[in-house]
């Protein structure tokens, strides 16, 4: 079996929520997201021409994930300037409990370039089935492994997640 490369993971940039220019100036208008899985691998959203310092895009970006990658960058921008980021860790949305094309629903919170607040990006995110890239085929795919428990109701439907006490 070859080792994976990638997968395709699918980020949905839904809004924000009180971005600011200059730690208190609310922004006006003309924001757009970019979202990095590695320097070279960026996507970006259209712009918000009217939410202001709350944008919104409901916007589907599509972009592959590096097997090497344990961050995501989010980077909230307004013409040039970024405006705040987040990283994500991959093990937010790929973290091996989840089958491959669950849908998380994410908000982070945004810093600015002095590490300040600056607002919060709302988005979810999904890990393609068969989305391997570089000649992977759906036989390298991850199963879904069942979290072991102790404790079911019928139809094998899981209530919850043991946690040890030492």
């Amino acid at each position: 079996m070859e080792p994976r490369t990638s997968k395709a993971i699918e980020v949905t940039v839904i809004s924000a929520e009180g971005l600011l220019e200059n730690r208190r100036k609310p922004l006006k208008k003309n924001a757009f997201v970019v979202v990095k899985s590695d320097p070279l691998k960026t996507v970006s959203t259209g712009v918000d021409s009217e939410g202001g310092s709350y944008p919104s895009w409901n916007q589907k970006l599509e972009m592959e994930l590096p097997a090497h990658v344990r961050f995501i960058t989010v980077e909230a921008h307004s013409g040039s300037k970024v405006i705040g980021s987040a990283d994500i860790p991959v093990t937010d949305f790929d973290g091996g409990y989840l089958p491959e094309n669950y849908l998380s629903f994410l908000s982070y919170r945004l810093r600015d370039t002095n590490g300040e607040k600056n607002g919060i990006i709302n988005l979810s995110v999904k890990v393609k089935a068969g989305g391997e890239k570089s000649g992977c085929t759906a036989s390298c795919s991850r199963p879904w492994i069942r979290a072991p428990t102790d404790y079911e109701v019928a139809n094998g439907i899981v209530t919850g997640i043991p946690v040890s006490y030492w």
